[in-house]
């Protein structure tokens, strides 16, 4: 019974990093209708950030965490303009240059870390909380998970109270209506990816303490990222969220159970099952032409 209660409260913890890693990928296919493949390797640029500015050189933990998210912000609104602006018509072009950037990051971070085994950081929040005695969290985990929720409760301000978020929701609608009702789509294009970059990089930062840091390790949030959008509903933001709830629940019991190859492969089942019998995903809907 504990360790079902610990895999619960894990399950719930690691959702965190899945929703902050799948908002931006939703965010800018919702509004460019383009697929960013490079969205992992922002999330291990953020992790990179940590190690190098953090573990290796010493500088405070919570003013590299902001540094993260400022790097890999301005990574994405370059790749906005020099790579995903001049393809505004041709999506397929969007995607080649994405997984280009991809192999681009990969180099830049295997020269910046070097070969050789993961990198390490080791958690700048030590000791653990214990909740009835049984539950074990340790204050790392506490902090991202609080940071997560209150990153996510921002993002969701934004898009539901603000002027920019309306004109954020309504091109992810309906871009060509949207511009008819003098929106800058091209506008809306920057705030869309710099907002989807900067989650990925406090996803990374968050994460970097708690995993392992290699210049691959942006496979894996990738394919998490894409489980949990089609999942959700492609351009769904609610329904990315409760789908990295749900997902994450369900690789951290079949990993505790079983193991994380056959949790990830399961993953990707339930990805095709959820495309062949309801392709619009949880919360997603159709697009009459």
């Amino acid at each position: 019974m504990d360790l079902l209660i610990q895999t619960v409260v894990n399950g719930f913890i690691q959702s965190g990093f899945y929703a902050l890693a799948a908002i931006g990928l939703v965010l800018v296919f919702g509004v460019m209708r383009v697929v960013n493949f490079a969205h992992g390797e922002l999330v291990m640029i953020g992790a990179y950030t940590i190690w190098y500015a953090h573990a290796q050189n010493g500088v405070p933990y919570l003013f590299t965490v902001v540094l993260a998210i400022l790097i890999v912000t301005a990574i994405g609104l370059l790749m906005e303009r020099f790579l995903f602006r001049p393809m505004t018509d041709d999506p397929l072009g969007g995607l080649i240059c994405s997984i280009g950037v991809l192999f681009i990051l990969q180099v830049i971070a295997t020269y910046v870390g070097g070969e050789g085994p993961s990198k390490q950081v080791p958690p700048p929040f030590e000791g653990t909380l214990i909740v009835f005695e049984t539950v074990r969290i340790p204050y790392q985990r506490v902090f991202s998970i609080g940071v997560s929720i209150f990153a996510l409760a921002v993002l969701w301000y934004f898009l539901t109270r603000t002027k920019l978020g309306w004109a954020v929701r309504a091109v992810s609608m309906d871009r060509e209506a949207a511009a008819l009702q003098g929106i800058s789509t091209v506008r809306i294009s920057m705030v869309a990816i710099g907002v989807g970059a900067a989650m990925a990089g406090l996803a990374g930062a968050l994460m970097a303490p708690l995993t392992n840091i290699n210049p691959h390790m942006g496979h894996n949030v990738i394919i998490t990222a894409f489980i949990v959008t089609i999942v959700g509903g492609v351009g769904s933001l609610p329904g990315a969220v409760i789908a990295s709830v749900l997902y994450a629940l369900f690789h951290t019991f079949v990993t505790t159970y079983f193991s994380g190859t056959i949790a990830t492969i399961s993953g990707l089942l339930i990805m095709v099952l959820v495309l062949i019998v309801r392709p619009t995903g949880i919360m997603g809907h159709r697009v009459s032409e």
